[in-house]
């Protein structure tokens, strides 16, 4: 079994050099409180840290990771109480005016879903429960990707997935309400650790496009 040294030695680092070098930013956030103006919910894959693939501050973004990057419809909401819950924290209380969420390649627990295994034991019934949020989306998968291998279909349920998490957040209607008056804002990304892109969701072409083609095609009519 590996020990944990080499964590310590890292939190020494950033004692050492992080910590001292945004001090002042530390202070402010321990006198004035975090006051993020995201929400990211995004998978709790060791290769997709949020932070990390934005090169945000602490105090930018308030993060929810679980299996599969998943948001329980609102009819589920208390069976899934530890996502639901953080993220009514992070609209009722913090008042994020974007919820982004991030889905990925490679995606362990989308991969399960569509692999569609019978449960052999407690832990399996646990996971299958939890990926049966995202049914609907191996659903459509099998239908519009028929005789596919298993690596195109689970490509496709991982962006898939994401739409259905962000059509579940709709379904509460502290969320939806606050959408419909413009107080915030729903994103579906998607990133491709093969290629090191970020795609972003665009509801007026059904697809995934990628973020920085984007955002530069904005910054340049501006």
């Amino acid at each position: 079994m590996r020990d944990v040294s080499k964590f310590l030695s890292g939190f020494r680092r950033f004692q050492q050099n992080y910590l001292g070098e945004r001090h002042e930013l530390f202070d402010q956030l321990i006198q004035q409180g975090q006051r993020p103006r995201v929400l990211m919910i995004a998978c709790c894959d060791s290769r997709c840290d949020p932070a990390l693939l934005t090169d945000c501050d602490p105090g930018d973004m308030f993060v929810v990771r679980n299996v599969a990057n998943l948001v329980p419809p609102h009819v589920q909401a208390t069976y899934f109480a530890a996502t639901t819950s953080a993220i009514a924290f992070a609209v009722h209380n913090l008042e994020v005016e974007h919820i982004i969420v991030m889905g990925h390649a490679q995606c362990g627990g989308i991969r399960a879903l569509m692999e569609h295994k019978t449960p052999t034991c407690n832990e399996e019934e646990l996971i299958a429960k939890w990926l049966g949020i995202a049914e609907d989306a191996r659903q459509q998968v099998l239908k519009e990707f028929q005789d596919k291998p298993m690596q195109t279909l689970t490509h496709a349920c991982e962006q898939s997935a994401i739409l259905v998490s962000l059509e579940n957040l709709m379904s509460y209607p502290w969320i939806s309400s606050r959408v419909h008056q413009g107080k915030l804002a729903l994103h579906g990304w998607y990133f491709d650790m093969q290629n090191g892109e970020l795609y972003e969701y665009t509801p007026e072409t059904g697809a995934f496009q990628v973020l920085v083609d984007k955002l530069e095609a904005a910054v340049s009519e501006t």
